[in-house]
């Protein structure tokens, strides 16, 4: 029983209503349309759905939705409902101003839309049409009579539906029976392939014969004629679902025997190698100290199908799952590397600063230096006495000189020997000079 799953609302599959209850209670408008739903349920606590819409199921009554209180609009569109009685469990919907019964078998009843608008008193429109005040006064005269005469085409549309549905059942069990009687001859079928044989010549065989069986399976099913049914409709959808599930079936091996690419070889060799074959341009921008790749992807292919991996030495960019993997002519720095897509082209554009080592610094320097002196002559200001040499003929103090002390302590003159006298003698008993 298929559940309401993202999977499934993406593939229409639903067909049963489930959990909407106890996940979703606070829901105003739900659009449940073009799905295999059999039956209206598990719907009766959304006390604020205001517009449901499950036009294209397979329901065949109304039901379970007096609690919810706030319904103002019910899409029934195309579908099996013939029991137009059931009509009468939305009298408790005291809010309900559209209902849509379009397309489904009780709307050609004799006397179907007089018996809805006497039934229903707080409808304003059915079917998309306004409904009159005098053509609910003339529905409310005639309710008994229609009443009945409604009844009856009831009854008479229970036994047909009676009888499609044992031949729908005959239907499926001639099926399983055909599919069994195949197994044990020895044909494969679609959902268990057996085991393929070893040559080439008796694959392509029996892959033949297979597509053929399969062409006449297909044509046997679609060209018979059918009934537009609910178990019509479900047949149909589980018939495409098998044959959806064969093909997955045969192109699952076939992902698995594709042969992994040889990106780095036993010896630790990087390979380059360009699978997707797009064109590319490797720039080595020596004035910003960096490698440049620009690869043409496609301008319309979306970002995440694109996984770069920078490395040391080389890169590697997946398109798609396709590697496209180049190795670099000099060492850059994958954590300071950036991949970037052009909004104009649609280019990857992967800037990727190179490893600086000692010398190469040094070096580069020195050129800078020789390219600048070379093409302009550079004034410097000089400070004295930051760069000049001192003066070594100034060592000798001076006869006089101010001292730098404070002004109390600063003497008159400090006055210096200019000569030593030849017969000086120092004798230490002698006290100095005051």
């Amino acid at each position: 029983v298929g559940r309401i799953t993202e999977d499934l609302v993406r593939r229409r599959e639903i067909e049963k209503l489930e959990h909407l209850d106890k996940w979703c209670r606070d829901l105003k408008i739900l659009y449940l349309q073009n799905n295999l739903i059999p039956k209206i349920e598990n719907v009766g606590k959304l006390k604020k759905l205001e517009y449901l819409n499950v036009a294209l199921n397979n329901i065949e009554r109304i039901e379970n939705l007096e609690g919810c209180e706030e319904l103002k609009k019910l899409d029934l569109t195309a579908n099996f409902i013939g029991e137009l009685s059931s009509v009468e469990s939305l009298k408790c919907n005291i809010h309900l101003k559209e209902l849509f019964l379009m397309g489904n078998p009780c709307t050609a009843f004799e006397g179907y839309r007089e018996f809805v608008v006497a039934t229903l008193h707080q409808l304003k429109y059915l079917d998309s049409k306004e409904i009159e005040r005098s053509e609910r006064i003339k529905a409310l005269q005639n309710y008994p009579e229609v009443k009945w005469k409604i009844r009856e085409q009831e009854q008479a549309y229970l036994l047909k539906r009676a009888r499609e549905k044992e031949e729908a059942q005959r239907r499926m069990q001639e099926r399983k029976d055909e599919k069994q009687m195949d197994s044990k001859l020895g044909f494969d079928s679609p959902d268990s392939p057996q085991e393929k044989p070893n040559h080439a010549e008796g694959d392509g065989e029996q892959e033949r014969c297979r597509t053929v069986e399969n062409d006449d399976e297909d044509r046997k099913f679609w060209e018979e004629p059918t009934l537009y049914t609910p178990e019509s409709r479900l047949e149909t959808h589980r018939y495409i679902e098998e044959k959806r599930r064969a093909k997955d079936n045969i192109r699952e091996p076939k992902k698995r025997e594709k042969t992994a690419w040889t990106l780095v070889t036993a010896e630790g060799k990087v390979l380059n190698m360009n699978v997707p074959k797009l064109h590319f341009s490797l720039k080595d921008d020596e004035e910003n100290n960096q490698i440049i790749l620009d690869l043409a992807v496609y301008r319309h292919l979306d970002t995440s199908l694109l996984d770069v991996d920078v490395q040391p030495t080389y890169i590697r960019v997946l398109v798609k799952g396709k590697p496209f993997q180049l190795v670099l002519p000099e060492e850059v720095k994958p954590d300071s590397s950036c991949a970037k897509r052009s909004q104009t082209t649609g280019h990857l554009v992967v800037t990727m600063p190179k490893v600086c080592k000692i010398g190469d610094i040094t070096q580069r320097s020195l050129n800078q230096k020789t390219t600048r002196r070379s093409g302009q002559v550079e004034k410097l200001e000089v400070d004295p006495s930051k760069y000049s040499f001192p003066d070594v003929t100034k060592i000798i103090q001076e006869n006089e000189r101010t001292g730098q002390g404070p002004i109390k302590l600063q003497p008159q003159k400090v006055t210096d020997v200019k000569k030593s006298c030849v017969d000086f003698e120092n004798d230490e008993d002698v006290p100095p000079l005051i």
